[in-house]
């Protein structure tokens, strides 16, 4: 499954291959019982999203953030304004306890990150 803003990325590796599906924000999921909301997380690339379980309290965030901060956005496609938008607008607004798995390194929580966001913006990376 495939949000439609990186179809442009997709083309680029599977040339030959359509994805199966595409991902709209505010969708909703279900796997292994579980509902996972797609919440559209633009910046590391343009159809980046993040998979919500509210039941589970858990946010699986991908590339957008990480412990300690937002993901790389010093490729092509990628932006750091929009990464922070993203994180700031539909992941910090999540409840604090919210467990963030990352696609790299140790989870963490919406409320251990939240505190960071003026850091984050100043360093610009």
């Amino acid at each position: 499954l495939l949000h439609p803003d990186d179809q442009v990325l997709w083309q680029q590796t599977h040339p030959d291959r359509k994805p199966d599906g595409a991902l709209a924000d505010g969708q909703q999921l279900t796997v292994a019982g579980t509902t996972l909301t797609v919440l559209h997380t633009p910046g590391h690339s343009p159809g980046a999203v993040s998979l919500y379980a509210p039941e589970l309290g858990t946010v699986f965030t991908g590339d957008t953030l990480f412990a300690g901060g937002p993901g790389a956005t010093g490729r092509s496609f990628s932006d750091f304004p929009t990464i922070v938008d993203s994180i700031r607008e539909r992941l910090l607004t999540l409840p604090a306890e919210t467990v963030v798995r990352t696609g790299h390194g140790d989870s963490t929580t919406v409320g251990a990150e939240a505190p960071h966001l003026a850091e984050w913006i100043a360093r610009g990376h």
